[in-house]
């Protein structure tokens, strides 16, 4: 573990003002009237820092190094580990002096003395390499933080003589973990894992074939509504009523004694070929005959089937129904119109399925049959992974439209985000993957077309570092240079720490040691 000097530099916090943080650590350095360090005459021990993380707690803890008989000081801080870092403020800490699995001295704290900070003390009694395990207890998880090679000195002179160089940085920011605690905070490592080439471009969510319908008239007449909630959006039922269409209201259709016609003359050609075929019997009438009103009766059933289009016409009207459950996408007549035959009533749509439409530009043609999976980026910000939303890749553009310089690629997806057809989408269409140093995109902060991250060198110590990126699949950003695999990069509140050096004055130590 890396051992560092404290930093000295009090916090001009922009955004909670000054304070004080006192971890209450022996071995401080001494100041001048300008915050500047003096060295002493004689060598002092200088106090230890260690950073650890497990995936449910982060430990920033300092103590003088341990020496037989003299009482160390552990300022020991606890952040609970999430969406946003916070800090534990309930529960209590066993600190362990530990030489393998035997225990040789243990100490607790009950409660944190401020939120997120426990106080611990302990007088070492035996000399050697031990590990100090952390062992924390909250209302809601338990975790476990081990400092492996620990050791304690014999005496104080052991100690100086065995202790490494201090080291100053001065482009370290010191940021207070009370002040992380206050605002929206998170950092997460730089990894090296599979990553995809991207191609980036715009899109729109479509919905799925099979998964729409559209209900049309099939008589011309007055169309009315069946219900007051007859508007885009509305759930609908399966074969629940949502048009009635009235013929009988219509002066100039016919088609209500078109059917009564049709009927009658049915019934004429019926009674027709019963009679001839009791006379063709007797060789009353020729064979000829009777094929004839044969013939007209099949005329005339056919001629009815017809003019009834809908075994719910009844002469007059026709009751539109939906074919299956959904909501109402449009509506595309007023109620009260007159619609024709065959003219367009509503849209209903399952919303399960929907369709992920990217316009890709001509030149990526030789690589399109190598995007198997998008992400996309919602109005909203969201972004989502067609792999997480049983996507599936349906069809590849061989032809682009007319005017278009671009070709389409179609994934079907679940409806299970903040989408809804019709909405523009930002599209990162991924090909084949390779190893790549990744970060989260969030971590990325923009100055003049240069982009930056803030890496945590130590548990209160930042450095904004210039990266060089390549390629973002909407969810991580690829490192070219600026950060070493394992670095933590701040993800939220990156813009809090730039607001805190944004005065450009050296802040006056704050450390009470």
């Amino acid at each position: 573990m890396k051992k560092i000097m404290l930093p000295f530099a009090a916090l001009l916090c922009i955004l909670f003002g000054c304070q004080s943080h006192d971890h209450e650590v022996d071995g401080a350095h001494a100041h001048d009237e300008h915050g500047n360090h003096i060295t002493p005459a004689e060598p002092a021990l200088e106090p230890l820092a260690y950073t650890l993380y497990t995936d449910k707690t982060e430990l920033f803890v300092e103590f003088k190094p341990l020496v037989i008989g003299q009482e160390s000081r552990f300022a020991a801080h606890f952040t609970a580990l999430g969406d946003l870092f916070k800090a534990v403020e309930q529960g209590s800490v066993t600190l362990s002096l530990k030489n393998g699995d035997n225990t040789v001295q243990t100490i607790t704290a009950g409660k944190p003395e401020v939120p997120g900070i426990f106080r611990l003390r302990m007088i070492p009694e035996r000399a050697g390499v031990f590990n100090l395990v952390f062992d924390i207890k909250t209302p809601t998880y338990t975790d476990q933080i081990t400092i492996e090679k620990v050791i304690v000195f014999p005496d104080d002179q052991t100690a100086i003589e065995k202790q490494e160089p201090a080291e100053e940085s001065g482009s370290d920011i010191s940021y207070l973990k009370e002040q992380a605690w206050k605002v929206e905070f998170a950092n997460a490592p730089a990894r090296v894992h599979a990553f995809s080439e991207i191609v980036r471009t715009s899109g729109q969510i479509l919905a799925a074939p099979g998964d729409e319908a559209v209900l049309t008239a099939h008589i011309s007449g007055i169309v009315s509504f069946s219900g007051n909630n007859m508007v885009a959006g509305t759930a609908v039922g399966a074969g629940a009523r949502l048009f009635t269409i009235k013929s009988t209201e219509v002066v100039a259709s016919s088609l209500g004694a078109a059917v009564q016609q049709a009927e009658n003359d049915l019934s004429t050609a019926q009674k027709q070929y019963d009679r001839a075929a009791e006379l063709v019997k007797d060789n009353i009438i020729s064979e000829k005959e009777f094929l004839e009103s044969k013939l007209r009766l099949q005329n005339a059933q056919a001629h009815l089937a017809n003019v009834v289009v809908s075994q719910k016409f009844n002469q007059s009207k026709q009751s539109v129904t939906a074919l299956f459950g959904g909501f109402l996408k449009n509506i595309l007549v007023e109620n009260g119109a007159f619609v024709q035959a065959g003219q367009p009533l509503a849209t209903i749509s399952k919303s399960k399925r929907l369709m992920l439409k990217a316009d890709v530009s001509q030149r990526y043609f030789p690589q399109l049959a190598s995007f198997t999976s998008a992400n996309f980026r919602a109005a909203d910000g969201q972004v989502f992974s067609t792999r997480n939303l049983n996507g599936r890749l349906v069809s590849i553009g061989k032809s682009a439209d007319a005017g278009s310089p671009f070709l389409p690629i179609h994934f079907e997806i679940d409806n299970r985000g903040s989408f809804f057809p019709g909405s523009v989408v930002e599209v990162f269409l991924q090909s084949g993957s390779s190893p790549a140093l990744v970060i989260p995109t969030s971590a990325l902060i923009e100055e003049q077309g240069v982009f930056y991250a803030y890496v945590q060198t130590e548990g209160e110590s930042f450095q904004k570092r210039e990266l060089k990126i390549g390629a973002s699949d909407g969810v991580n950003v690829r490192v070219l240079a600026g950060i070493a695999e394992g670095e933590r990069v701040v993800t939220k509140g990156a813009y809090q720490i730039k607001l805190a050096t944004a005065s450009g004055a050296i802040p006056a130590h704050g450390h009470e040691h």
